[in-house]
């Protein structure tokens, strides 16, 4: 059934409308107080579809956390507040600033959304498990056709309640799992530029 589904989305292609969404892809995730992370290539691959994205003139919307907590290397002020070189907006493309998880809590996303007749969200970046996962969430119960890019998104080490060990990469896997085709439609990065 899912193969099924991955494949008709495939031949479906994506609407000129499409968003692309940025989601954290600041300095500050690269301190070493987060723990390991899996998927070290995942700026590369969200670097290329924002390339992509740009050229065939889709939109673009970057998503900026924008920490409350006061030694936080997201916080306002701070050097890792930044984003990473390799995605910085261009031109007229909005960054959205958050200060929780989701991208739609406390911004103007969701009326930028609908204002511009965008009814696709493609999800990339920082982290898996919490921001892209709580975004993509939200995204699919308002009613978004929603895409996770699973080698464009990264996590990190967890512990458990119970102090139980959760690599990055079981963290990763299992959190777009639980994302998949209830919320969103996970995707490789490869897959998502032929629909383009």
């Amino acid at each position: 059934m899912v193969k099924q589904r991955k494949a008709g989305a495939r031949r479906e292609g994506l609407s000129s409308k499409a968003a692309l969404v940025i989601i954290d892809v600041q300095r500050g995730f690269d301190e070493p107080i987060w723990g390991h992370r899996n998927n070290e290539y995942a700026e590369e691959r969200i670097a290329a579809l924002l390339e992509a994205w740009r050229s065939s003139g889709r939109p673009v919307y970057h998503v900026k956390h924008m920490s409350r907590l006061p030694h936080s290397p997201l916080r306002a002020g701070q050097p890792g507040n930044a984003i990473k070189e390799e995605v910085q907006p261009r031109g007229d493309e909005p960054v959205i600033e958050k200060n929780v998880n989701s991208a739609f809590i406390g911004t103007d996303l969701e009326s930028r959304l609908r204002r511009a007749g965008i009814d696709t969200l493609v999800m990339t970046g920082i982290a898996t498990d919490h921001c892209v996962s709580t975004t993509a969430r939200m995204a699919g119960n308002l009613g978004f056709r929603c895409f996770v890019v699973a080698d464009a998104t990264a996590a990190f080490d967890r512990t458990g309640y119970d102090g139980k060990h959760f690599s990055a990469e079981e963290v990763h896997e299992i959190a777009l799992a639980s994302l998949s085709e209830e919320f969103a439609a996970v995707i490789e990065s490869s897959d998502l530029l032929k629909m383009l």
